[in-house]
């Protein structure tokens, strides 16, 4: 399960004001130049509720407003401010002019939570609640405005006990990521939950929830009914919940729980202080590099540097690769050791055979392998239809008995192969140094062919040739040189104990080596069409 914020990671996070609504009328953006008059009041109470040299997207967005309708901003002295709280979703800010005696209190936040603060009738607030679904159904992050003046010196100790005055709604436009939509694609795909936690208005995250394609069966869990649920309800709940509105930081934890409840994986996405208990709880915290804060950081296994969505979806592919690679590397080094142990043991069964492997073979294979492994292996390309499988169980083994099963049947068989060419050749009467020669280019050919077919389990050897693999080209390409040199220049041929027996008496090896290619490659397109 993927839990993500959705502000920056599934949104660009660059906000724009798109829409006002102040005396009885909506302005869209495009006309804002024209009803200056009418916007400017609503505009002049968002501004001054808002802190001066903000970070907060949305009360850049309001400055930025204000600068490119050139509307003169008012320098008033800040005399008293009340924070968001997980109570009520309002911030207010009372302010003072140099030369006035009277303070006044601009007010910001949720809809809901200012409409409280104004104390709407039923009838207002439901048309004022009608007109937030409709902005919050075109994908706008809705916030409400409101002010009053302060006759007395002695300030109310809580936000509630001021006499606000509603003054307006402001609609906040924030593109969604182009790439997001394809990510969710794959997700989906690839059977990972994608979970969408925002502070929003419900009807905001479902309009970004249909834009990037998440699927949320028109359920959305807020923050509030998420406080009066206890875990039991909330566990069951979450199996068929896609998205959270209104939530706090701190109600993430107790989505975590839920979801590990469940049995699930769980990454979560946050950039606060307040959401380190979950993403130390999660699975896989990760936080925002670009908007993070330090602490949310230090609690994450990971760090995201481009605060993109589309990032962790190309890190779980990533993972998917090199977990493939990995386990494609062991089932090599477990066949190819096969026919080593097997020829060195060969002739202790039997002394009038001669002694095939020798520890200068043994170091030249080495040579081959460890290159191999930890780099050919290492930059393949992932799978076909990498993204196009279920979540692996945690419990699975990470090199199971089927593939160690698997490995060893692949280093019988070529340890066959080099077996029936080594008599082979003894039958044709070669020497010891001659028969040797020619069952190592077998073992060499047959160690190539076994290195093109291990590299993928969906793509022909063929198409791994094709790939470009720069590292498997280089590395054969040095194995087969040292090879033909091993066998053709006397200083070499007495160093490994070899003798030329003339090209022809190594079809043998090539014929062998190929054979055993053709049957693993068979198995490999048996398994891909019944896999087990």
């Amino acid at each position: 399960v993927l839990c993500s914020d959705k502000t920056g990671t599934i949104t660009q996070n660059k906000m724009e004001v798109a829409a006002l609504y102040s005396g009885e009328k909506l302005y869209y953006k495009k006309d804002f130049k024209h009803s200056l008059e009418n916007i400017q009041e609503v505009l002049t109470v968002l501004v001054h509720a808002s802190q001066r040299h903000s970070i907060d997207p949305m009360e850049k967005a309001i400055g930025n407003e204000i600068s490119r309708l050139t509307l003169a901003k008012e320098d008033l002295d800040l005399v008293k401010e009340y924070p968001l709280s997980k109570e009520l979703f309002a911030m207010t800010r009372v302010m003072k002019s140099k030369n006035s005696p009277q303070s006044h209190a601009y007010c910001k936040g949720a809809p809901e939570a200012i409409f409280q603060l104004c104390h709407f009738s039923e009838e207002e607030n439901t048309r004022y609640t009608q007109l937030v679904h409709q902005l919050a159904e075109n994908g706008y992050r809705v916030l409400a405005a409101a002010h009053c003046e302060v006759n007395s010196t002695e300030l109310p100790e809580k936000q509630e006990e001021f006499p606000f005055v509603f003054s307006g709604l402001v609609a906040f436009e924030d593109p969604i990521r182009e790439e997001v939509p394809g990510a969710i694609s794959e997700c989906n795909k690839a059977g990972i939950k994608v979970i969408m936690i925002t502070g929003d208005f419900p009807a905001t995250a479902k309009s970004i929830a249909n834009q990037i394609g998440l699927q949320h069966n028109d359920q959305v869990l807020t923050g509030a009914e998420l406080q009066n649920m206890s875990d039991a309800e909330l566990k069951e709940k979450i199996k068929n919940t896609h998205l959270f509105a209104r939530i706090i930081p701190e109600q993430k934890l107790q989505i975590i729980k839920a979801l590990k409840a469940n049995g699930e994986v769980v990454a979560m996405t946050g950039d606060g202080v307040n959401d380190a208990p979950a993403l130390k709880a999660a699975d896989i915290g990760i936080a925002m590099g670009m908007k993070g804060t330090d602490v949310a950081r230090e609690a994450s296994s990971l760090v995201l540097l481009d605060d993109n969505f589309a990032s962790i979806v190309y890190a779980i592919r990533s993972g998917r690769r090199i977990f493939d690679n990995l386990q494609k590397a062991m089932s090599y080094i477990l066949a190819i050791h096969v026919p080593i142990i097997g020829l060195v043991l060969l002739p202790a069964f039997n002394s009038s055979l001669p002694i095939l492997l020798m520890p200068m073979h043994i170091v030249f294979m080495e040579l081959i392998i460890d290159p191999v492994c930890s780099i050919a292996f290492e930059s393949e390309q992932e799978e076909r239809g990498i993204m196009n499988r279920p979540p692996r169980n945690p419990d699975e083994l990470f090199f199971g008995w089927r593939k160690i099963a698997f490995s060893l049947v692949k280093g019988f068989l070529l340890l066959a192969m080099v077996v029936v060419v080594y008599f082979l050749s003894l039958k044709e009467g070669h020497s010891d140094n001659a028969v040797r020669a020619i069952a190592f280019s077998s073992l060499i050919v047959g160690n190539v062919f076994l290195i093109l077919t291990s590299l993928s389990d969906t793509r022909n050897f063929v198409s791994v040739i094709l790939e470009n693999n720069k590292a498997l080209v280089i590395i054969s390409t040095i194995a087969f040189t040292l090879l033909f040199l091993t066998i053709g220049n006397p200083m070499l041929q007495k160093i490994f104990s070899f003798e030329y027996p003339g090209h022809q008496h190594f079809l043998t090896s090539i014929i062998g080596a190929v054979s055993v290619l053709f049957i693993l490659e068979m198995i490999k397109l048996l398994r891909l069409k019944h896999p087990l």
